[in-house]
């Protein structure tokens, strides 16, 4: 038996709902926590989740931040309403240190950046009070945290190089060379 396998013997219920748009992603993961004791619900979109929250009431939530139709923490915060000892977790592409702080007040236990393994996940929905929760073997590089800033920042503003590289107080011709390369590992 393995540590995920007997931390999950000890809860009685293991319901996950997973929002979240990307639908390869989404399947993936779902079968990996299924694989992994949980019974899983997915969504989509925020209206679905705030749907399957109100339907299931889930001990286990894995929300998506950025979503087509508005915010995965809205999805949260009425799990945290409706069940309060409810764990949820965000993952997001597009961090950073403000949404991690209003994602942990809302109720997540934790803030996962993408891509996140079905390891790291179940890590963090079954962490006691932050106690076993290991750093990611294979962080992003500083590189890659610049880069994604850099994209983020880049949808933002619309796709607009110009607007973009004035917010980062950067030159245009650098911020386009950057925009042009592959993103860093």
């Amino acid at each position: 038996m393995t540590d995920t396998s007997a931390a999950l013997a000890g809860t009685p219920e293991r319901s996950l709902l997973i929002v979240e748009d990307d639908k390869l992603f989404l399947q993936r993961l779902a079968r990996a926590m299924e694989g992994r004791g949980f019974t899983v619900a997915t969504a989509e979109t925020v209206a679905d989740g705030l749907t399957k929250v109100d339907q299931m009431g889930p001990s286990f939530a894995v929300v998506d931040m950025r979503l087509g139709d508005g915010n995965g923490l809205d999805v949260i915060s009425a799990l945290k309403k409706r069940r309060p000892d409810a764990r949820a977790i965000v993952l997001t592409g597009y961090g950073n240190i403000a949404t991690a702080v209003n994602a942990v007040k809302l109720g997540a236990v934790d803030y996962l950046a993408k891509p996140a393994d079905a390891d790291d996940v179940v890590n963090a929905l079954l962490a006691i009070d932050d106690k076993g929760v290991q750093p990611p073997a294979n962080p992003m590089s500083a590189d890659r945290v610049r880069w994604e800033h850099i994209q983020r920042i880049y949808e933002l503003c619309g796709r607009n190089v110009s607007e973009t590289a004035r917010r980062l107080n950067m030159h245009r011709r650098t911020l386009q060379r950057i925009l042009a390369k592959r993103a860093p590992r």
